[in-house]
């Protein structure tokens, strides 16, 4: 028997040491002199070099004069990067039906546009997209423009720079990153205030 079980044990050792150890520290290794940036979690610096965030991880901007992101159900209060995920309601569920009608009424009466995007009033699947569709960016431009005393067409500008196309030119969609974005507009059209709320 001790025959037998000799050579699945010494492929368990063998494939442990190799999947489980020298693969997982060869591939860290390839990644952090090939792609040091995002291997390191994609984190955003300010002028001070100070983390402000992740370009991978949505973080809610509330203030007016910020591009807001799309709603989140991660965590209590959304936006929680330790409790990722959606509400999980389906698309029948009254209460899911009920906020986003909330929300796009909502939206529909603080920019005057009735045509609503799906991604401002609709959750991704983690909560924490960091994301936006360039309709809902464009969609946010007159208050962004309002609060920092700027023109919306500057605003607009920054945001049109901000769009990313899809991956290889054909993977997803056109994107706007709301950090990125926010961090463009503090550099372009800077407000003395704190960059979160």
């Amino acid at each position: 028997m001790l025959s037998d079980l000799r050579p699945a044990l010494v492929s368990t050792v063998i494939f442990t040491a190799l999947l489980g150890i020298l693969y997982p520290l060869a591939i860290t290794g390839v990644a952090k002199v090939a792609f040091p940036y995002q291997a390191e979690g994609s984190l955003v610096r300010d002028g001070a070099g100070k983390v402000v965030g992740s370009a991978l991880i949505a973080q809610p901007f509330a203030k007016d004069e910020y591009l807001h992101p799309r709603p989140s159900a991660a965590g209590a209060n959304g936006y929680d990067p330790t409790a990722s995920g959606g509400s999980n309601y389906g698309p029948l569920n009254p209460d899911l039906a009920k906020r986003i009608k909330g929300d796009a009424a909502s939206l529909r009466a603080s920019t005057g546009h009735q045509e609503i995007p799906d991604d401002a009033i609709t959750t991704s699947a983690s909560g924490l997209d960091p994301d936006i569709s360039p309709a809902y960016a464009r969609l946010q431009v007159d208050r962004i423009a309002k609060a920092r005393g700027v023109t919306p067409e500057q605003v607009r500008r920054i945001i049109e720079d901000q769009v990313q196309p899809p991956a290889l030119g054909f993977l997803g969609q056109p994107h706007v990153n709301v950090l990125m974005t926010n961090r463009a507009l503090d550099m372009a059209a800077p407000k003395s205030t704190p960059k979160n709320s």
